[in-house]
């Protein structure tokens, strides 16, 4: 099974619109509303593609109980972790043409007891796993190294773990060793306190993630695909060329089928190149929707990998 932990979920209300300018009007086409959160996203995909999958999340307030309402419809198990706060609510515009915006509110507080009673619920389902995946950031309240724990804590029942995740808890999850780390362009350069620009900026900076603990690095580029780094090795995957309609939730999806494709017994290579298929079908779906097994299989093909040079 591939646990998945929301510790900041959300209400994602998808808005499609004819056109993004300024200082002009834009019409609305059509509008959405799903359960959120990078964790979340990630069961969505492995469920899809056939994979066993349980969601952790917190839930609070009347956005928590529309939360619950959306994940019984997902056809996956879920577990919840009551919080006494409003969880946060996130809004994605997307044009005809696929420009977007993305806004997300910073989330509720999460107290110390409750924290303790999400780790409890962590710990108490890790004996039956194989993956755990980290997914997100942290809200207010919560201590940078919370995820760290969990990762150490995942370790000592021999369970696999993702993160994917920005800021502090990067840092601090990269100190735990995670199996493996999924940062995208922007929060790579974060982590670095660089740009990135050039395909030798990438290579270096998934080599260089990689010796700050994380036994292996997927560098999520968008349409230039991704880099792969483990022992010792770099990878390249380069997507073919589409018409992205929204290209957010695209890394989710790359993580989520990375980490399915190893729960499947794929190399390394064949998982990256399964991720960056998932995460180049899921960019040509309207809103935040999420590719199938089947769209993704058709783009796998197209997916080449090379040994970095």
């Amino acid at each position: 099974m591939i646990l998945t932990l929301t510790l900041n979920p959300a209400i994602d209300r998808n808005v499609t619109v004819d056109r993004l300018v300024f200082e002009d009007r834009a019409y609305i086409l059509s509008t959405s509303e799903s359960a959120g959160g990078r964790g979340i996203n990630a069961s969505c995909v492995i469920h899809s593609f056939g994979g066993r999958t349980l969601a952790i999340a917190v839930s609070g307030g009347s956005s928590g109980a529309r939360l619950e309402k959306y994940l019984t419809g997902c056809g996956f198990p879920a577990e919840i972790v009551p919080i006494a706060n409003e969880i946060r609510n996130n809004l994605t515009i997307t044009d005809q043409q696929g420009l977007t915006v993305k806004l997300n509110e910073i989330g509720p507080y999460i107290g110390a007891a409750e924290l303790d009673r999400l780790e409890t619920v962590v710990r108490a389902n890790l004996p039956a796993a194989h993956w755990l995946m980290i997914c997100g950031s942290i809200p207010p309240g919560v201590p940078a190294n919370f995820y760290s724990k969990l990762l150490k804590a995942a370790r000592g029942h021999g369970v696999k773990t993702l993160l994917d995740t920005d800021g502090e808890s990067l840092v601090e999850g990269l100190t735990a060793g995670p199996t493996a780390v999924a940062p995208n362009q922007q929060e790579a350069e974060r982590l670095l306190s660089t740009a990135l620009l050039t395909r030798t900026h990438f290579l270096e900076a998934a080599s260089k993630i990689r010796s700050m603990g994380a036994e292996s690095v997927v560098l999520s580029l968008g349409s230039r695909g991704a880099v792969g780094a483990f022992q010792g090795h770099l990878l390249e995957a380069i997507p073919p060329r589409i018409d992205a309609v929204c290209p957010i939730g695209a890394g989710d999806a790359l993580a989520a089928a990375f980490v399915w494709a190893m729960e499947e017994k794929k190399d390394f290579a064949d998982a990256l190149r399964w991720g960056v298929a998932a995460g180049t079908a899921s960019a040509r779906l309207p809103g935040l929707r999420f590719t199938s097994l089947e769209e993704t299989r058709e783009l796998y093909a197209q997916v080449e990998v090379r040994a970095a040079v």
